[in-house]
């Protein structure tokens, strides 16, 4: 054959293959073994904590449970696994979960790494450090001398040799892998300071016998985007990225998982952008095609696990958690934040 039939062959056989999803090996399994293998915090109130039948729930486990409802039709076939964080990256790295909602922070370095993919953020945080009230102390600037309960493996042990480097203020650090073993230290007094994520902190204050007993600091040394992680894979990565933009689109839209069935049958009569969101002949379809979705995936999402707000609401917003979005980066863009809804078009 000569080399220009050669390229005549290659052009035709992409152009007849470029409207088709071509699944990665990823996907493929996932769909093959009909189950999203997901890691989370073991335990990490408002987050991730098992109830009573040892199922994990809260706002990290709702986006394993968006994959699973977009990729497999069904949220109930997000396998949601409690791991620490040590360990996590290197579950993803050694191919033994499909993807992780574990409060990882996206950095350079990590995101190099060859064996993961960081696809979206879903939290954007920052690190801090809590301290028992009896102490007295009102700034991170008083903590001269202090010893300070770090988890082993996370960016809080660089943030915070950092951050007292830079102040020349003397610290001890006590690096703890276990999150248990770590707030049992801190809460028995071997340690003065916990420092870690500001949300992390929030929770882990919870756990104490009185959590009125302990205060945050008001200073926050870092940015922390709290990012989905994945096993390498484009089919994956942009199965979990557009589901994210469903979610925010939806809210952005106010569709919810209370109204969505009305939504939806009525679609003719609704604004373009939500027909385009969840019309299996619009854009919303002609992803699913390309990805190798269900066509109801978009739909999926929001009517069994719901739009971005309301996971947030569900987990973070409630009287025990109580932690306020309105005027922070976790916003929606309308309202001066940083969730930003991509066109699905």
């Amino acid at each position: 054959m000569s080399p220009l039939r050669n390229f005549l062959v290659a052009s035709c056989f992409m152009i007849a293959t470029a409207g088709s999803a071509i699944g990665g090996p990823v996907m493929d399994e996932i769909r093959k073994d009909d189950r999203l293998v997901c890691l989370v915090n073991t335990n990490s109130p408002a987050f991730s904590v098992p109830d009573s039948e040892g199922v994990y729930r809260g706002f990290n486990t709702d986006f394993c449970r968006m994959a699973a409802a977009a990729i497999l039709g069904d949220a109930g076939k997000a396998d949601i696994r409690g791991i620490g964080f040590s360990d996590s990256m290197k579950t993803i790295v050694a191919k033994g979960a499909h993807m992780a909602s574990r409060s990882i922070t996206n950095t350079g370095t990590r995101d190099a790494n060859p064996g993961m993919r960081f696809v979206v953020t879903t939290f954007f945080d920052g690190q801090g450090f809590m301290v028992p009230r009896s102490l007295g102390v009102t700034s991170a600037k008083e903590l001269s001398g202090a010893t300070v309960c770090a988890e082993e493996g996370s960016t809080t042990l660089l943030n915070i040799a950092d951050w007292f480097s830079d102040r020349g203020i003397q610290y001890r650090v006590e690096n703890i892998a276990d999150k248990t073993a770590r707030l049992q230290a801190f809460f028995s007094g071997k340690c003065d300071v916990l420092a870690s994520d500001r949300t992390a902190l929030n929770s882990d204050r919870l756990l104490a016998d009185d959590p009125e007993a302990y205060v945050i600091l008001p200073e926050v040394i870092s940015n922390e985007p709290l990012t989905l992680l994945s096993q390498p894979d484009a089919e994956l990565e942009k199965a979990l990225y557009w589901s994210f933009q469903v979610m925010l689109n939806a809210e952005a839209l106010k569709v919810s998982s209370g109204n969505v069935d009305n939504v939806v049958a009525d679609l003719a009569d609704q604004p373009k952008s939500v027909q385009r969101l969840f019309g299996q002949d619009s854009a919303a379809g002609e992803m699913a095609s390309q990805i190798g979705l269900p066509a109801e995936w978009s739909y999926n999402i929001i009517k069994q696990v719901g739009n971005y707000g309301e996971v947030y609401d569900r987990s973070l917003g409630t009287e025990d958690y109580g932690l306020e979005r309105a005027g922070t980066a976790n916003a929606l863009f309308s309202q001066g934040g940083l969730m930003y809804p991509l066109p699905i078009r």
